[in-house]
């Protein structure tokens, strides 16, 4: 939920804890690109979240790790517990960046503002944004459906 509501990279999420969840907004710096980063909770997020910390401590990482006192869980388990939800369900090519980018198709379909997801992924242009996200492969796809000599 938080992953595909959020749009963080994954190095970002795994490092959320209780207290950073608490408030109507996310407010963190990038871990790749260092840049202070500011996002609102929404409504859906909002209700899981609530329930999910309820008895929590606000120290405790959200994604926290079974091993020692109070540790994030590693990228890679991370890529496991999503790759077996996957396989779970039938998926794949699912891994740690879909999330982010799932928000991203998401995002873009709904309110068809590149410059803004632009904005928000940190993306040089426009272009990049698209073939992120999977529209540029999208829309090449939907062409062939109707495409025929």
């Amino acid at each position: 939920m938080a992953g595909i509501n959020l749009g963080l990279r994954i190095s970002d999420l795994l490092q959320l804890r209780v207290k950073d969840v608490k408030k109507q907004y996310v407010s963190l710096r990038e871990k790749k690109t260092g840049k202070e980063k500011r996002i609102k909770i929404n409504k859906t997020l909002r209700k899981a979240l609530d329930q999910y910390i309820k008895d929590r401590d606000d120290q405790e990482y959200i994604f926290r790790s079974r091993e020692g006192l109070n540790k994030p869980i590693s990228r890679s388990s991370a890529y496991n517990i999503l790759r077996e939800a996957a396989e779970y369900v039938g998926l794949d090519s699912i891994g740690t960046h879909t999330l982010r980018k799932t928000f991203g198709y998401w995002h873009y379909k709904k309110f068809k503002d590149v410059a803004l997801l632009q904005e928000m992924f940190n993306h040089s242009s426009p272009d990049i944004t698209l073939r992120y996200i999977g529209i540029t492969q999208d829309t090449m796809d939907k062409t062939m459906d109707n495409f025929g000599l």
